[in-house]
């Protein structure tokens, strides 16, 4: 059965989609076979893998439990990497399930039908604490949490934990904090150091060893419909997210590595 990591934080612009496009697509490659949900209705995660956004049901259907979810996932060109696409109509959801019985559990419901067939599941959460996100949290065994290094870092990542532990309380008891993720780390900056030490100093083993740094082709590698690991493989922002993934298999005992395949070091 598959593991579910969803990828939260109300917070926009942190690197959530960025983070589950990519983090997905390294899983994939290291052979996990990967399903990627696409549940904020900006679709930036369906986009960014060059999906078309018109042609496929896909979360939407999935959280109403109008359609068989096996027929709405989409193959990528990225090694083992499906994908569950969002469109915008995905907005109308949180209306249209507040009239549904146990409308918190939909996602996890229409998941369930087909954890078996994936080693791993991402959900891309939308930048809000809506019903979509209460959904997502819901249907996942754990929650990344992708913290900016920047002043507001901090910034809402007290109310998040928050819900969690009300999620954690009265809907999915089994929900863990896989780990906060600093994202856009510039080493030549005097307050992104700052940040690190002060999000270590406070959460201390939450936070993963791996931090993103900022990249050119990370950031460029969507406009061409593609993960990192398949645009650059060797570009900075790849390797990071390569090491991110076998962080998460290591913490989670899935794979025991090789000296070739441990954490590679990144230069500034």
């Amino acid at each position: 059965m598959g593991k579910v990591i969803a990828i939260a934080n109300q917070k926009g612009g942190v690197g959530k989609t960025t983070t589950a496009i990519n983090l997905g697509a390294c899983f994939g490659v290291l052979e996990y076979k990967t399903l990627l949900v696409d549940a904020d209705p900006q679709a930036n995660a369906t986009s960014g893998l060059g999906i078309d956004l018109h042609k496929n049901k896909g979360t939407y259907e999935a959280l109403l439990g109008d359609a068989n979810l096996s027929d709405s996932i989409v193959s990528t060109s990225s090694p083992n990497l499906d994908v569950l696409p969002a469109r915008i109509d995905l907005v109308g959801a949180e209306i249209e399930l507040i009239s549904k019985a146990e409308r918190e559990h939909q996602l996890r419901r229409a998941l369930d039908t087909v954890r078996d067939d994936y080693d791993f599941i991402i959900i891309d959460c939308s930048p809000s604490l809506g019903l979509i996100t209460i959904n997502s949290l819901v249907a996942a065994d754990a929650v990344l949490i992708p913290v900016q290094c920047e002043y507001f870092a901090l910034e809402g990542l007290g109310k998040l934990l928050n819900t969690i532990k009300i999620v954690q309380n009265g809907l999915n008891e089994s929900l863990a904090v896989e780990g906060i993720l600093l994202t856009m780390y510039d080493t030549r900056l005097r307050l992104a150091n700052q940040v690190v030490d002060e999000v270590r100093t406070h959460f201390q083993e939450l936070v993963m060893k791996t931090i993103i740094h900022r990249n050119t082709r990370l950031g460029e590698a969507p406009s061409f419909g593609e993960s990192i690991i398949m645009h650059d493989a060797s570009s900075k922002g790849s390797i990071n997210y390569l090491n991110l993934a076998r962080e998460i298999l290591q913490r989670n005992q899935m794979t025991q590595l090789t000296d070739e395949e441990k954490i590679i070091p990144v230069s500034n």
